[in-house]
């Protein structure tokens, strides 16, 4: 964080691109919240793309398809699945995300307050109500999501097992 400080390289260079610093902003928190949560979204798109069948890609060489062709009409088709799956986890984890929030957005009330944060004021103010009420909220967002996740999930098995048949 102290790498985009105003003074600093990173801080000039992006000043005189005209954009506006990183730290505690709604920008800067929406990258570093998506930088985070990287290793939520790769692995899902990585096994997706792991789990398209050689010889599919085969089937698509002997049609004579080139590789570029081959990568947008096969492979992305195959792997949307995937990217759905990465996309809702992405999310979802950042939703929830408490550390990276509180130290890039910091908490400043109707700009870079999340959810996460509003729960840790709540206790810190001994308001144990509405902590529990938006932690209760947030246990049904995990909740649906996972619900989504899983359906999605089941989806992408039973079409697979469908296209092996055929």
């Amino acid at each position: 964080m102290a790498f985009f400080r105003p003074e600093d390289l990173a801080g000039t260079l992006l000043s005189t691109l005209g954009i506006p610093p990183l730290p505690f902003s709604f920008s800067g928190l929406v990258i570093a919240s998506m930088i985070y949560s990287l290793p939520f979204v790769v692995q899902p798109i990585q096994n997706a793309f792991l789990a398209i069948n050689d010889k599919t890609l085969e089937a698509a060489a002997t049609l004579r398809s080139s590789p570029w062709d081959c990568f947008l009409y096969v492979v992305l088709p195959l792997a949307k699945p995937g990217y759905i799956s990465a996309a809702i986890l992405g999310f979802a984890h950042t939703v929830g995300e408490f550390g990276v929030v509180l130290m890039i957005g910091g908490n400043i009330p109707k700009e870079t307050r999340v959810i996460s944060v509003q729960i840790y004021d709540h206790v810190e103010a001994l308001a144990y109500e509405q902590a529990h009420s938006l932690a209760l909220m947030m246990v049904a967002f995990a909740f649906v999501v996972l619900t989504f996740l899983y359906a999605v999930q089941k989806r992408q098995k039973n079409e697979s097992v469908i296209g092996n048949i055929l």
